[in-house]
C-alpha cells in the first residue's frame, strides 16, 4: 500500500507544479503571454504585461520579460543579460505610423543630447519601419536586447532589424513605455508589475 501512496503522493505533487506552472501565464485581448522566454540562451521572466490603449481603441499587447523582477524604470534600465519587450498587434497599423509613434517617444524621453548621440542607430531603426508596410492583426514583434550583439527586432520570428550594438539606444526604446513620459501611463504600471 505504500508505494501506492508514494506514487499518489508524486502526482499531487506534479498536478501542483503543473497548474502552478500555467496559472503564471497572463492572457490579455485573447493573447497569451508566457510567463518565461528564452533569449540569447537566458531564462526571461514575464515582468509585466498590458494593453497599449489609443484613445479608445485596443492597438497591441506589450510584455516586458527580464531575467529578474524589477519594479522601477532605473532598475530595468540598468538590468544585465537579456530583455525583451514582446508585442502583439491587436489591430493592422500602418509601419509608417507605428515608427513615428516609436520615434515619437524616444523623443519625449530623451533630451536634445541623448539624441545627438543616438542619431546613427535611430537612422537604422527608423529605416527598418521602412522595409515593412504593415503591421497586422496578430503579428508578433518581439524588440530584443542581446548581450554582445545588441538590439535586434523580430517581426513574426524574422529578423527585421540587423543588431544595434548600443545598450545607450536600447534604453532609450524602453523608456517608450518607462520613461517620464511613457506612451500610455497604465502601460507603464503594468509592465513594471505595479498591476
Amino acid at each position: 500500500m505504500k508505494p501506492f501512496k508514494a506514487i499518489g503522493g508524486m502526482l499531487a505533487v506534479c498536478c501542483a507544479l503543473f497548474f502552478a506552472h500555467t496559472a503564471t501565464a497572463v492572457e490579455l485581448a485573447g493573447v497569451k503571454l508566457d510567463d518565461s522566454v528564452k533569449v540569447a540562451n537566458q531564462d526571461l521572466r514575464l515582468n509585466g504585461a498590458g494593453i497599449r490603449i489609443k484613445v479608445i481603441f485596443k492597438v497591441y499587447v506589450a510584455g516586458l520579460y527580464l531575467a529578474d523582477k524589477k519594479t522601477t524604470t532605473a532598475d530595468v534600465l540598468a538590468a544585465p543579460g537579456a530583455r525583451r519587450v514582446h508585442i502583439v498587434m491587436l489591430r493592422d497599423v500602418g509601419s509608417e505610423e507605428f515608427g513615428k509613434a516609436f520615434t515619437s517617444g524616444i523623443d519625449q524621453n530623451t533630451d536634445a543630447n541623448e539624441r545627438a548621440a543616438l542619431s546613427a542607430p535611430m537612422a537604422k531603426f527608423n529605416a527598418m519601419f521602412s522595409s515593412v508596410s504593415q503591421l497586422k492583426e496578430g503579428d508578433v514583434l518581439n524588440v530584443d536586447w542581446l548581450p554582445g550583439s545588441g538590439m535586434t527586432v523580430q517581426l513574426n520570428g524574422k529578423r527585421i532589424l540587423e543588431p544595434i550594438n548600443d545598450a545607450a539606444f536600447y534604453n532609450a526604446v524602453l523608456r517608450i513605455w518607462l520613461g517620464a513620459k511613457p506612451v500610455d501611463d497604465k502601460l507603464k504600471r503594468q509592465l513594471l508589475g505595479e498591476q
